[in-house]
């Protein structure tokens, strides 16, 4: 009697444990089917975590923008018919080119422009495709084709890619650099940049293959090494958005001439009134008309 106990309690065991086997072999499958689903809805997804575009286009009088600008018309090589606020240099050779964040637009961008006009040189205001009320969709590809077509544009207008000064914030600053790497310009200024959008993403999104699935790079770390011009790099020490030592990085990997400034209790988005008059002083000083 007792021997048939024993079995049966050991066959109570064995049951036991084989159902938590299998519980646990459910728990796992379930798991791994929820972060991949979590991950396709990421990939598919990543765009619209990543540009936020302003849907709507405000005209310059509306803006309240600087009086020198003009509203100019133009088509990308990929045919996007974009729209952008351009104010020619008066005493200085230079004109500076502003991209600007995921979040901003003509309107929000365009006091951006004020103390560089008011110092003599030309500022464009670019815009990209899918915001302010634009045409298409952003992508990497496309921002760069935009960037492309306001370079073009000014050429068209007189100014010789040596006398633009690329100035990029935040998002942009991909776009300011991919240009760099491409024509050579007078100078490039880059507010608050970043490494790579997958090593942006990998912040937020640490458990997900940010390096495989993201479908824009911006991968300023790869293509700062091939920048040769004179090069400015500031970073708020307070930003959340993009932390400051992917700066100071990307600043170690560049090419001379070079300066990177810090600027204490700065964030993302509240720095541009301090980094105006730093960078007038560093185009006076590092940046040269080449013209004959």
């Amino acid at each position: 009697m007792f021997g048939d106990l024993g079995m049966s309690r050991a066959d109570s065991r064995v049951g036991f444990q084989g159902g938590a086997v299998r519980v646990l072999k459910l728990f796992i499958v379930f798991a791994i089917a929820l972060y991949f689903a979590a991950m396709l809805v990421f990939f598919v997804s990543q765009r619209s975590l990543l540009y936020y575009p302003s849907h709507s286009y405000t005209e310059l009088a509306d803006a309240h923008a600087n009086a020198a600008f003009k509203e100019i018309s133009l088509r990308t090589q990929d045919g996007i018919d974009l729209k952008a606020w351009y104010a020619p240099a008066t005493s200085k050779p230079f004109t500076i080119v502003f991209f600007h964040g995921n979040a901003d637009g003509l309107r929000t961008a365009a006091q951006v422009a004020d103390p560089y006009i008011a110092a003599g040189y030309g500022f464009l205001l670019a815009e990209f495709r899918g915001y302010s009320g634009l045409s298409g969709s952003p992508t990497e590809t496309g921002l760069y084709n935009d960037g492309r077509a306001y370079l073009k544009e000014l050429k068209a207008r007189g100014v010789e890619s040596s006398h633009i000064i690329l100035y990029g914030h935040s998002l942009g600053t991909g776009v300011a650099v991919q240009m760099a790497s491409e024509i050579h310009v007078g100078g490039l200024m880059l507010l608050a940049p970043y490494l790579s959008i997958p090593k942006m993403a990998q912040i937020d999104f640490p458990f997900f293959p940010s390096s495989l699935l993201a479908l824009d790079r911006f991968d300023n770390e790869k293509k700062i090494k091939s920048i040769r011009t004179p090069l400015l790099i500031v970073n708020g020490t307070s930003d959340q958005v993009v932390p400051p030592a992917q700066g100071r990085k990307l600043y170690s990997l560049a090419n001379d001439p070079k300066e990177f400034h810090s600027l204490s209790g700065r964030g993302h988005n509240d720095a541009f009134d301090e980094f105006a008059p730093l960078s007038i002083d560093w185009i006076e000083r590092s940046c040269h008309d080449s013209s004959p």
